[in-house]
Formats: C-alpha cells, sequence, structure tokens
C-alpha cells in the first residue's frame, strides 16, 4: 500500500506506483500539481474564493482516482469548510487547509 500518511514529511506515492497501466496517467497528474499549487497560492493571495473552491473541488474528484486519497481528502476539507463560510470570509481563515493541501501535492510523487 502507498504511504499516505500526511503527519510524514517524505514523499506520497499513488496507490498505483506499482500499476504499469496507470503509470502514464499518474506521472501525468503529478506533473501538472505544481500548476495547480501556483493556482490555489494565486487564488488565495488575490481573495478568489470561488477559484479556490472550484480549485479544491477538481482536485476532491481526481486525485484518489490517481491513487492519492490523501489530496483527495485534503481539498474536500477545504471545499467543506468553505462552502459552510460565509461568503464574505477571508481566504486567510482556510490557512491551515490550504497549507495541508499544498503540502500534500508538494510531496506527490509518481515513483
Amino acid at each position: 500500500m502507498a504511504n499516505q500518511n500526511a503527519s510524514s514529511r517524505g514523499p506520497i506515492f499513488s496507490e498505483y506506483a506499482n500499476d504499469a497501466d496507470m503509470a502514464e496517467l499518474v506521472e501525468s497528474f503529478v506533473a501538472e500539481l505544481p500548476k495547480r499549487i501556483e493556482a490555489i497560492t494565486s487564488a488565495v493571495s488575490q481573495s478568489r474564493g470561488t477559484d479556490l473552491k472550484r480549485l479544491a473541488h477538481q482536485l476532491r474528484g481526481a486525485a484518489p482516482g490517481y491513487g492519492f486519497p490523501s489530496i483527495g481528502s485534503a481539498a474536500a476539507a477545504l471545499e467543506d469548510l468553505m462552502r459552510q463560510a460565509p461568503a464574505t470570509a477571508d481566504l486567510t481563515s482556510f490557512k491551515a487547509q490550504v497549507d495541508e493541501l499544498i503540502d500534500l501535492c508538494s510531496r506527490a510523487s509518481h515513483r
């Protein structure tokens, strides 16, 4: 089973790391994560809550399909928290959830 322990600081490997049929798809997903991190960071810094929620929603759905359930769970937690917050909520109030999601995304590895 892949390492999905969010408390460790090492790489997170896909549950499909040993599946030759999924290797190219997982590699492609991991390769696009830096762009997703950049988009998340930009959304927060520019107070674009709708964009942040959309990005979290996308990762919530996609990450588990590529074998990264911890990323999907972190994205779900962020999205759910944002849905419960008032529309006028300051995005910095989601800092812990955003930081966790970014950390997990930055540690994802296809090998």
